[in-house]
């Protein structure tokens, strides 16, 4: 039976400037890290550039295609995987939450809108200009890492910094990525949820533990996401099911339990009402 890993960064071989930081070439990442290619997920943050070839990258069952430009900006947890041409060239760089934020103390990586929510889009398409314009980034970090010089951590973090201020620009002026209203409270919402979604599935909770009415909780879930509170919730333990139907070692029963349904049959329904499938087809679909 398989079962779809959580990789940690020290799966990888990873630069002795820290150790919970990780950089490389794409072309060589895939190298001597081929696994990458088949589903799997991560405990820590995910920042990619294509500077070449072409391919489909799959970020929790949504498909985007590869091409020189493409970023993506994955959180940990995300499922996915890659399929690409042979001649792909670019960048990866791994990196965890506390080492970024101890660093710049007050600054939170999630405040970046990429990272702000689990509604976050992970693409960021850049131009040939805007493409150009940060690799000189990357290759500097590439440089700081293997030199092992005097301040290499601190040059390396504000390298990286930079390239999440101009991502964040390139995101935030999209028309696709626009900020939403009331961001706020979408954020705490997104956060409350990913603590609790499996224990509480109510959207009367989550109102309640941002102090506001359910009214208007609802009022900012459809102005801002064009989703009741609920739906917001349930799209949140949907995503969790599919990602445990991955994991053959799971009976559909199991994976119901695990999200905190007694009633199999309730969740049967459930699924197949935002999956428009059950959970035994969407697994054979997938595998």
């Amino acid at each position: 039976m398989k079962k779809y890993p959580i990789y940690t960064i020290q799966s990888f071989n990873c630069n002795a400037v820290a150790s919970d930081f990780y950089i490389n070439t794409f072309e060589n990442h895939l190298t001597t890290h081929s696994f990458i290619e088949e589903p799997h997920r991560h405990d820590f943050y995910v920042l990619v550039l294509f500077t070449a070839g072409t391919g489909i990258h799959e970020i929790d069952f949504d498909k985007y295609k590869v091409q020189a430009g493409s970023a993506f900006v994955l959180q940990p947890g995300q499922m996915h995987h890659w399929s690409l041409s042979h001649d792909v060239t670019g960048y990866v760089v791994f990196y965890s939450k506390e080492m970024y934020n101890l660093y710049f103390g007050q600054k939170d990586i999630d405040n970046f809108p990429f990272y702000f929510n689990v509604h976050a889009k992970s693409e960021i398409i850049l131009s040939t200009d805007e493409t150009v314009a940060l690799q000189p980034y990357f290759e500097m970090i590439l440089q700081e890492a293997r030199s092992k010089k005097d301040w290499s951590h601190d040059k390396i973090m504000n390298l990286l910094d930079t390239i999440h201020i101009e991502l964040a620009r390139k995101y935030s002026s999209s028309s696709a990525n626009v900020l939403v209203p009331y961001s706020n409270k979408i954020k705490q919402l997104s956060q409350l949820i990913e603590m609790n979604f499996i224990e509480q599935k109510a959207a009367s909770f989550y109102a309640a533990a941002l102090n506001i009415s359910l009214k208007h909780l609802n009022r900012i879930c459809n102005e801002s996401l064009k989703k009741t509170t609920t739906q917001v919730v349930t799209e949140r333990v949907m995503l969790e099911a599919k990602r445990m139907l991955m994991n053959k070692n799971l009976t559909v029963s199991e994976v119901a339990s695990r999200l905190g349904y007694d009633d199999y049959s309730y969740f049967v329904r459930l699924f197949k009402k935002n999956a428009l499938m059950t959970p035994v087809a969407f697994r054979t679909a997938k595998m």
